[in-house]
């Protein structure tokens, strides 16, 4: 099966409609798939959820559909950053589900395995606890999480061979992997395609069953904050 596309409208064409759930890789600005969301935002395709640790900010990454409202539902860890969402939360506008990140990336994970659900101590005592199942285990309360199955992953990878085993530089590896696993669709998009037997079996990753779409494109890769020190005066 072909997976290589030309672009990014191309690689998510009958893939998008209203009203989907979607899975975003990503941390920050780091590691995310920015060409499918551009594409995701000239397709016009709204009352999206995402899931995703974050909504990037206000002029990159989910921001940019934040500004558009095509999104309906954020399902994240961490919402700072951006005052479009909280302008949006705040008014009723845009619905939020908070998740403590490693619930979120095993809830992502999870769904990839095929695993319904699982109970974790974190969040019991707190409001993530509210209208969940509580069980005790050798004494000790735990809830339990659903895991994520999405209609789409979107991600971004270093590398990928053409038959979508995919290699992930350093920290923008993040929650890349799991959002690929959980998707009925996986779209990735890439800094390089290398020949199949180009890539040693302890480099990859992510293996290529889980990559049904390919596209490789240029990239910016923003700073999300810059902190300096004052130059010393001679």
């Amino acid at each position: 099966m072909k997976k290589i596309y030309p672009d990014a409208a191309t690689a998510l064409d009958g893939l998008l409609s209203d009203g989907m759930f979607i899975a975003a890789g990503g941390f920050g600005l780091c590691g995310i798939p920015e060409l499918l969301l551009e594409a995701i935002k000239d397709a016009g395709t709204k009352d999206l959820t995402f899931a995703s640790n974050n909504a990037g900010v206000d002029d990159f990454g989910i921001g940019i559909l934040l500004q558009t409202r095509q999104v309906k539902k954020m399902i994240s860890s961490y919402v700072g950053e951006n005052a479009e969402f909280m302008r949006q939360y705040l008014s009723g506008e845009l619905e939020l589900e908070f998740n403590p990140q490693g619930t979120l990336a095993e809830r992502m994970r999870s769904g990839g395995c095929g695993i319904p659900g699982f109970y974790t101590k974190t969040g019991v005592g707190t409001v993530i606890a509210e209208g969940k199942e509580h069980k005790e285990f050798d004494g000790q309360t735990y809830i339990l999480e659903r895991g994520i199955v999405a209609d789409l992953s979107i991600v971004k990878a270093w590398k990928a061979d053409e038959t979508g085993n995919l290699v992930f530089r350093k920290t923008a590896r993040n929650f890349n992997p799991p959002a690929a696993m959980c998707g009925k669709v996986c779209v990735v998009e890439v800094e390089e395609i290398v020949p199949v037997g180009s890539l040693g079996a302890d480099e990859i990753h992510l293996p290529g069953i889980y990559v049904h779409r390919i596209i490789q494109g240029e990239h910016e890769k923003r700073i999300e904050q810059r902190t300096t020190r004052k130059r010393e005066t001679a």
